[in-house]
């Protein structure tokens, strides 16, 4: 492209660039998540952190790379020794052919070997890499599923996925090639620089001057690339983020008529992720042309210093020739140790943000001799429960609820009063700020998770459909049900019918969040879901409130199947789902403001009497 025509493209980036970030500066609080560069300093405890990966294939793997390794520098340090001392100066300048021969089949087998020995270095190093970043992400992965719900309210779901994968991703090339590179490239170096010593220490200090130099840039460099390569990594995510929302939200988009809008800032952030790449790109790009021209410097100076020792003598035309070769290769593991330093800068801004996940402790903490539940009932008792989800919105004010085994218990406010707070608390997705939460008399802070969330099934609004058979979706909550079972629990709810309705039946595999069902039918499906799990205390979330009044029918008798025998915690507006609540809890601002059955707080006339009035109104209106 000729110099005008890119210099006219950058110009339209830019200007697109500073349209986008005027246009759009207050949507990048929405879309960008809160994400900074992790400043950590560049050390080797970090690097140490890293290399345990590798502790695993110590005894396997590692060896073999190692052992390939070094017959692979062996060879390519004596083959100098031998053409220059032993070729040039006996049998070249001796005119033996017979040892001619002789050096140049050893020299020959020697290049086999080493041909050999790459091969089988290649491939233990590839493995390795491969079974390292497989053991990486899958406990990066582990991790992110045992951290509480506050980690995931403060990020969005594409800057995780960033972590998990392109983070991840990015350390391949390091464990594949870059770690076994960098011990081979050293040892290289210390070799050569041996060897050049022993040939001769005044031409050997002559051609390596330029070595203080460039050390002292490659430092000066070191810390402005290594941040480059965090911005970029953050730039990604950011990317990242913005594509996963727009996708979820695709349908909010196109209702709205937002598309432009949507694909203007996607350009903006596409340019960012440029700019950002570019940079960091243009800044490792420094370290090759210089080792080139610290390449050419020391070959000057070895022409020029080399041919007036030979001339005087001080050394033979076979240790200049040996010469020649050793400063060949000293510059090619200089110059592969710029791009594993790259490589290293690269891995570094990537392993600070995936150990800074993997340092990520969650605030509901198991503790060590933690106690299970046998035979749970379903007493649920809050003791003066304060929560707030942050210092400066109380969630709950010092609540106290007595709830028996058995009962069913609605809770029922405006939006914000504390109904999804309290469902929260009760399956420890959150700790109390104050008080205490108990089931059947024990604090859950001295229980084991599993024990109590085993024993609890949760049914919201917005269900989710995982990708899978309607089989699979159901039997989600409890894996080793039969298929006899899974059916007979989609009959209870009556999610029977339209499963068979359906091209496959219970086979039919469904997209995720699956959209091919209505929002009623995947309602149904979360309700046969909880039923086969056989919990102990059910929590519904507006579970009903996607469900139309004929298919509502049918979940009222399901629940009436479904709640017997079990404590019940039900989150509704409709008067119809909590009507026959044992006991109705009247909830504002986190406090509560009246209890009873229906029939005594409809006699007390508080604001549950003027709910329920609203609702007739509404309905008569209608």
């Amino acid at each position: 492209m000729p110099l005008w025509e890119r210099f006219k493209e950058r110009c339209e980036m830019m200007a697109k660039k500073i349209e986008y970030e005027e246009k759009s500066a207050y949507v990048k609080r929405f879309y960008y998540p809160q994400e900074n560069a992790v400043e950590k300093p560049f050390n080797w405890r970090q690097m140490a952190r890293l290399l345990n990966y590798l502790k695993p294939y110590t005894k396997t793997l590692l060896p073999g790379a190692f052992l390939t390794m070094l017959v692979n520098m062996i060879v390519r340090l004596a083959v100098p020794i031998l053409i220059g001392q032993f070729v040039v100066d006996q049998a070249i300048a001796e005119q033996d052919t017979k040892l001619l021969a002789y050096l140049i089949i050893g020299i020959g087998l020697l290049y086999l070997g080493n041909y050999i020995a790459n091969r089988y270095r290649i491939k233990f190093v590839n493995i390795l890499g491969q079974r390292t970043i497989h053991d990486l992400r899958k406990q990066l992965f582990s991790h992110v599923q045992r951290l509480s719900h506050n980690f995931f309210d403060k990020r969005s779901a594409g800057s995780i996925l960033v972590r998990i994968l392109n983070d991840v991703n990015s350390l391949q090339e390091l464990f594949t090639n870059g770690i076994i590179n960098l011990l081979m490239d050293i040892i290289m170096l210390v070799g050569i620089i041996a060897i050049l010593f022993a040939l001769s220490p005044q031409l050997a200090l002559a051609v390596l001057v330029i070595l203080p130099l460039m050390f002292y840039i490659s430092t000066k460099l070191r810390r402005n690339i290594r941040r480059s390569w965090q911005d970029v990594r953050i730039q990604k995510s950011r990317l990242n983020s913005h594509l996963n929302e727009s996708i979820q939200g695709i349908r909010i988009t196109q209702s709205f008529s937002q598309e432009q809008e949507n694909t203007e800032y996607f350009n903006g952030v596409n340019i960012d992720n440029f700019e950002k790449e570019r940079l960091a790109m243009k800044k490792s790009a420094y370290f090759g042309p210089f080792v080139e021209m610290s390449n050419a410097i020391g070959t000057v100076i070895l022409i020029a210093y080399g041919s007036n020792l030979i001339i005087n003598g001080t050394i033979g035309i076979g240790t200049f020739v040996s010469f020649a070769f050793y400063l060949g290769m000293f510059w090619e593991p200089i110059s592969r140790l710029g791009q594993i330093y790259n490589q290293l800068l690269v891995a570094m801004a990537s392993s600070e943000r995936i150990f800074e996940f993997l340092d990520e402790q969650p605030n509901v903490k198991e503790k060590k001799n933690a106690k299970s539940f046998e035979n749970m009932e379903g007493n649920i008792e809050f003791d003066q429960v304060r929560f707030s989800y942050d210092d400066d919105r109380i969630a709950l004010h010092e609540i106290s609820i007595d709830i028996k085994a058995g009962q069913t218990v609605a809770l029922v406010g405006h939006t914000g009063s504390g109904k999804s707070t309290i469902a929260n608390l009760i399956s420890r997705f959150y700790d109390p700020t104050s008080g205490t939460v108990r089931v059947d008399g024990h604090d859950l802070r001295d229980m084991r998770l599993d024990s109590l969330r085993n024993n609890i099934s949760v049914v919201l609004q917005d269900t989710f459909i995982f990708s899978g058979s309607i089989m699979d979706n159901i039997r989600f909550g409890r894996p080793e049900a039969s298929d006899e079972e899974v059916i007979e629990s989609a009959k209870i709810v009556g999610a029977h019918d339209f499963i068979l309705r359906l091209a496959n039946g219970y086979q039919t595999e469904v997209e995720e969040r699956g959209n091919i069902l209505s929002a009623g039918e995947r309602q149904l499906l979360s309700f046969a879901r909880a039923l086969l799990a056989n919990p102990r205390i059910l929590i519904l979330d507006e579970a009903t409130a996607s469900i139309d009044t004929e298919a509502e029918m049918k979940i009222q008798q399901a629940l009436r199947k479904l709640l017997k025998g079990r404590t019940a915690i039900m989150i509704a507006h409709r008067l119809s789902t909590i009507r026959e609540a044992d006991n109705i809890i009247v909830l504002e601002h986190g406090r509560i403001l009246e209890q009873g059955n229906h029939d005594e707080l409809i006699n007390q006339k508080g604001e549950y009497y003027h709910l329920v009035k609203s609702q007739f109104e509404m309905l008569d209106e209608l």
